[in-house]
């Protein structure tokens, strides 16, 4: 029986799979960084912490399988793990700090009905189902897999919607359930369902901080999720389950998961035939009788303005119960988003690493305007824009250094509309600043820096300028004087070190807008503050060291610059102290000339691990160092650059599971892969000069966007290029030598072709021209 079940689900793979047969969709491996692992990643951050389920570019909706709620597991998904949850219409990807989302959780289920999902360690129980892991299938646009139960489940989607595909076997007691209460890292707080008629539901669920969710309620996450969900077997047998949750009881991470509130869900009341109900704990259900192999679906849509947006959503995107369609649309839509960038030569592996970088570079910042323009307010009202689509997720600590540069050359609207949404939100909050970590309208506070403030620099410098320049300079310059070093010249303790030098960075990029805006007296003014990072050089020790609130130096540690935490978050003194983009040159006077700079960073790569994994030294599974093999190229060894990012290209990604090093942090980790593969990155985001590095590949050619380009396309050719031909001879621009181990921004756009020839020993020549 076994058998010809396995048989029949590979017989059905094979046939979806054919949609794939044409690139660049078909080289996308979702499984790449699906793990939460700490213990493979030898370290309290885990691996990359992404999603294998099905979404299109920059959806609203991801339908993808979930394997637990608790612990640091945005994604809702470790690929360790050995049963499913259920299938969840909203997923984060790559972040940590406990994670949010994983609403509207679907499962199909046989025999009797169970209320709680179980545990990973006792899946039977309850609704939660082991799974055969062979037939585990996961391509852009669509996820399969055949659970114990003997259900097989598909799942695709649209921007705004999702259908999945259930095959039963012969049973009298098949059923489909809906928990409404599930959220990764807590629970929602209130939830409303109604049977609208024979074949639909319609309802939200409420989740805010009391909730858990985003860092188990400190990132302040307070949102809606409504759905109009349809089935295409008729609601005969259904019922609504709804716990009793004390009111007394706190229904954060820790409590939601324990024991006791556990088996509270598992005694639920289940209200069969009832129609309509608000509770704190609802789960909705459908039973019917199947036939072997026999295919139930259900289609939804979600908005977080309405269930009217909801309704209007599904009736847009997925008009039938044709699934094949719906998914040869996805897939679609994937191999017109990834070819934006051509690629040429390279391994397999290397081509499917590039690819499936691309797909997760284009999951966030997500839309979350509905299909007729309305989307949800920082005012918590509906508001309608055709100026701009409203976009959420804005991981601005990690995303500022690559994977909105990126988006700047592939996407640029993207970028526009990401400031657009920053600019409104902080307006409709009546908030005079700019959110670091924004996750659905929360101004989380996650992390340091002001990173929007980059945004909008670079977005400007590069000529991508559809917002209000005044207002988006007013509020970078309210949040670095919110958040800064301000007067003093420093921030003291506990990480003085990083919050002193990523301000001293952002107080630069807000001279710039100033200088944009024509404030004349703010340009001096935050120029003048763009060199406190002068202020904590210590030149006893030759490094930057923290200080107390006072100015005195805290004590140097045992472990000098290696001590993690010393001053620096999640990194160390010698990692923390290369940020200081804006001023490399009087960084590298600082620090005793170029000589001893380039033995120093010499130094600070070759103690590297060769797996690259998290270490004391070039920590690629982090961000403050994603810079830091472009200072050659500053140094003037731009040899050492091509030297460093071809062998982080190849040592720290990898077709498999574990082939991030590190959280992906919702794009920033691939982003700086697909520029770096391509051949280019910047240092100093806000500034235009793009470096020039060691292609992977032989050609890339990226299309450009004629709203905001004038050439049609670039093209990077690596001439003799191979494994060991990682060094730059020499270059020519449109036909033209070029001597620049770098490019303007402005170059890429005009469009044309940068021709590098590639040899096996380094070039001490070429690329020295500053």
């Amino acid at each position: 029986m076994k058998l010809k079940y396995l048989l029949a689900f590979s017989a059905a793979f094979l046939c979806s799979a054919s949609v794939y047969a044409q690139a660049p969709a078909g080289y996308v491996n979702p499984f790449i960084g699906a793990s939460t692992s700490t213990a493979a990643a030898g370290v309290y951050h885990g691996l990359g912490k992404t999603f294998p389920g099905a979404d299109v570019p920059f959806g609203m909706v991801q339908v993808s399988p979930n394997t637990i709620t608790g612990g640091d597991n945005a994604p809702g998904y470790s690929h360790e793990h050995t049963s499913i949850e259920g299938f969840a219409f909203t997923q984060m990807s790559g972040a940590g700090w406990g994670g949010d989302l994983g609403n509207f959780l679907v499962m199909p289920t046989t025999g009797k009905l169970h209320t709680s999902a179980g545990t990973l360690k006792n899946p039977v129980g309850g609704y939660r189902s082991g799974f055969i892991k062979s037939t585990e299938k996961a391509l852009a646009g669509y996820y399969s897999v055949a659970l114990a139960n003997k259900v097989k489940a598909e799942m695709t989607v649209a921007p705004h919607s999702g259908i999945l595909r259930f095959t039963f076997p012969q049973n009298k007691q098949s059923r489909m359930q809906i928990d409404l209460a599930r959220r990764v890292g807590g629970t929602s707080s209130l939830q409303y369902v109604k049977v609208i008629n024979d074949h639909t539901i319609e309802g939200w669920m409420k989740c805010t901080p009391d909730g858990g969710g985003w860092g188990n309620g400190e990132g302040h996450a307070d949102y809606t999720v409504y759905f109009h969900a349809e089935f295409s077997k008729p609601l005969k047998n259904y019922g609504i389950w709804s716990a009793d949750i004390p009111n007394d009881w706190a229904r954060k991470l820790e409590d939601v998961t324990s024991a006791k509130y556990q088996a509270r869900v598992a005694q639920a009341t289940v209200l069969k035939g009832a129609k309509e109900k608000e509770g704190k704990h609802l789960g909705f259900y459908t039973e019917f009788t199947t036939k072997a192999n026999e295919a139930v679906l259900m289609k939804a849509g979600i908005s977080f303005v309405s269930v009217e947006g909801a309704r209007n959503n599904l009736a847009k995107e997925i008009t039938n119960w044709n699934f094949d369609a719906v998914h040869q649309k996805a897939v679609a839509l994937w191999n017109a988003a990834l070819s934006k960038v051509k690629i040429e030569g390279g391994t397999r592996e290397e081509k499917v690493v590039f690819y499936t970088a691309m797909y997760h570079s284009m999951l966030d910042p997500r839309i979350i305007t509905d299909v007729d323009g309305q989307y949800p307010g920082g005012d918590g009202k509906a508001h309608h824009s055709t100026a701009f689509k409203k976009r959420t997720i804005f991981s601005g600590w990690d995303v500022f250094r690559s994977q909105m540069p990126l988006q700047s050359i592939i996407n640029p609207s993207l970028v526009n509309d990401e400031i657009n949404s920053l600019v409104t939100l902080a307006q409709e909050k009546d908030r005079n600043y700019l959110e670091r970590w924004e996750l659905l309208n929360a101004y989380s506070g996650c992390m340091l820096g002001n990173p929007a403030v980059s945004v909008i620099a670079d977005a400007y410098a590069k000529g991508i300028r559809g917002y209000d320049l005044q207002k988006a300079y007013e509020l970078s310059a309210n949040s670095v004087e919110k958040f800064g070093n301000g007067e003093k010249g420093f921030t003291p303790e506990p990480l003085s070190i990083s919050y002193t030098l990523e301000y001293a960075y952002t107080d630069w990029c807000a001279a710039q807008l100033a200088k944009a805006a024509g404030d004349d007296k703010g340009y001096e003014k935050y120029m003048a503050r763009s060199a406190s990072y002068k202020n904590i050089f210590d030149n006893d020790k030759g490094w930057f060291r923290p200080k107390d609130k006072d100015g005195n130096w805290l004590p140097w540690p045992a472990e000098g610059r290696l001590k993690q935490w010393y001053g620096s978050i999640e990194s160390n003194p010698y990692q923390q102290g290369w940020f200081v983009p804006q001023d490399v040159d009087g960084m590298v006077k600082l620090m005793g000339g170029k000589a001893k700079v380039i033995a120093d960073l010499e130094s600070f790569f070759a103690k590297t691990p060769q797996d690259m994994m998290w270490n004391d030294y070039y920590n690629h599974a982090n961000e403050p160092v994603h810079h830091v093999p472009y200072l050659f190229n500053r140094l003037g060894t731009p040899w050492l650059t091509q030297k460093w990012t071809r062998a982080i290209c190849a040592r720290a990604y990898h077709n498999s599971v574990e082939g991030l090093v590190g959280n992906e942090d919702v794009g920033q980790m691939s982003a700086w892969y697909i520029l770096s593969a391509m051949g280019l990155h910047p240092v100093c985001p806000g500034d235009t000069r793009q470096e020039i590095t060691s292609p992977v590949f032989n050609k890339v050619t990226v299309a450009l966007d004629s709203k905001y380009a004038k050439g049609k396309s670039f093209t990077i050719i690596a001439q003799n290029n191979s494994a060991k031909n990682v060094y730059i001879q020499s270059a020519e621009l449109n036909g033209k030598p070029y001597h620049k181990c770098f490019i303007d921004y402005a170059d890429i756009t005009a469009g044309g072709t940068l021709k590098l020839v590639m040899g096996s020993t380094p070039s001490k020549t070429w690329g020295i021209l500053n």
